[in-house]
């Protein structure tokens, strides 16, 4: 059987999730102890109760049956009212109810009556509303005969006590119990913040604390991250020391291609060795800009969105690139981020709209847990086959995008690409539906 319905219906967080973990079998042996003990005992305990009272009843009844006359009958019954401590009348003052009455909740009523029911086969009917009083209409040869008593005598008092001391312990046990798991949630809780920090390029201050097994996986947790710092810095330092190695022997080449002699059966060759150099000049300018961006990425900090890009934006129009600011959220909307990278995926990402389209607009969006900013051009676009692979480094689509309005080395889209997964979002490429040409989806956490 298909459950999967129920996922809808159950709390999402882990607090939620142990709360019900905790709360369900209390509340299911609440009402096992309630339903199967104490309601089955106190029917049993009123079925005996009203059994020795039955035996009184028939008493009376067999005395009033036995008279010769009513004068004779009224006085037995007499005789035994003040015995048995009874309320008995012959004949009954009061005509009898058409059918049983009994309250909806009195449930161990259902045991006085059939109990009697069973025992007395004359009994016309039978009234349980009465207030603390049980009255009985029993049929005799001179006529109906009206019982009374209390209602205590064949019925045990209700359990409230017993209930209300049940949930006293079990609201107190259960707070208890909740404090409880609290400290135990809690080391889980700062792990998950830090974890999810590291996600968004931050590194907060985290010390395994809890049980073992949380313990165990806060240490795998800072290992991992030390890991990954040291790949990155270690990635770091390697790319900026190759690319600066490498100018050396290409400022060589460039210079020993200057000084070739210019003869018209090599003037080709030494023009296309020249443009061959050129390029490895920007591949390499490249390396060193990457490795200068992680160097002087700089903390997280939150910052307002709407005005920083509006401020990027205002920039690129000053420097010349045909881009407007379309859209934004009129409430402030404040996010953590690390401006100085965002600020080269904003660029890389307009610089790169603007080059292959005559125009370029961008908009701010707020979703429940993310923040969108896109960027639209009216270029040709990149068909969707490819996409994944333009985010790639030194990946260039000439057949997609027009080479000549404008040279690069393919770095643009995959460091935005990057600096959108290291503050724990994504960059997604799709066709813009307003402009024809590329969108450049920017996804980031709130």
């Amino acid at each position: 059987m298909d459950f999967a319905w129920l996922k809808h219906f159950l709390p999402r967080g882990l607090y939620g999730r142990a709360a019900l973990i905790l709360i369900l079998p209390v509340v299911t042996i609440q009402i096992v102890v309630s339903v199967v003990f104490i309601q089955r005992h106190f029917e049993r305990v009123t079925e005996q109760m009203t059994s020795s009272m039955l035996r009184e009843i028939v008493l009376v009844v067999e005395r009033a049956e036995t008279a010769a006359t009513a004068a004779q009958a009224q006085g037995r019954i007499a005789d035994l009212a003040e015995a048995l401590d009874l309320d008995l009348q012959l004949p009954a003052p009061t005509a009898s109810p058409a059918a049983d009455a009994r309250d909806i909740t009195d449930f161990t009523g259902l045991t006085v009556q059939s109990t009697l029911r069973d025992g007395l086969p004359g009994l016309i009917a039978l009234d349980l509303t009465a207030n603390g009083r049980v009255r009985l209409w029993v049929e005799s040869r001179h006529g109906p005969l009206y019982i009374a008593f209390p209602r205590g005598w064949v019925s045990a008092s209700n359990p409230h006590q017993l209930l209300v001391l049940m949930v006293f312990v079990s609201v107190l046990m259960t707070l208890i119990a909740y404090l409880f798991l609290r400290n135990q949630l809690r080391p889980i809780q700062r792990l998950a913040r830090a974890a999810e920090a590291f996600g968004k390029g931050q590194v907060l201050p985290y010390r395994p604390t809890g049980a073992l097994e949380v313990r165990a996986a806060g240490k795998a947790f800072l290992e991992m991250r030390d890991r990954i710092e040291r790949q990155t810095e270690s990635r770091r330092l390697m790319l900026s020391g190759i690319s600066h190695d490498l100018r050396t022997p290409l400022t060589r080449l460039r210079l020993g291609l200057s000084m070739l002699p210019e003869e018209p059966e090599t003037e080709a060759e030494i023009a296309a060795m020249a443009r061959d150099v050129t390029e490895m000049g920007k591949m390499i300018d490249a390396f060193l800009n990457v490795a200068r961006e992680e160097a002087v990425a700089g903390e997280a900090e939150r910052i307002e969105i709407c005005a920083f890009v509006g401020q990027v934006v205002e920039d690129a129009v000053r420097a010349g690139q045909p881009v407007r600011l379309v859209g934004c959220p009129a409430a402030p909307v404040t996010a953590v981020v690390r401006p100085d990278a965002l600020r080269r995926a904003l660029e890389n990402l307009i610089g790169n709209a603007v080059r292959y389209g005559l125009r370029a607009e961008v908009s701010v969006t707020v979703r429940p847990r993310s923040l969108r900013i896109l960027i639209e051009d009216d270029g040709p676009g990149i068909p969707a086959e490819r996409r994944e692979e333009a985010m790639r480094p030194f990946t260039r689509l000439d057949p997609a995008r027009n080479q000549d309005r404008g040279q690069g080395v393919g770095l643009g889209l995959a460091i935005a690409a990057d600096i959108a997964r290291g503050h724990g979002g994504s960059l997604t490429l799709t066709e813009s539906a307003r402009m024809g040409g590329l969108a450049a989806e920017l996804l980031l956490p709130l």
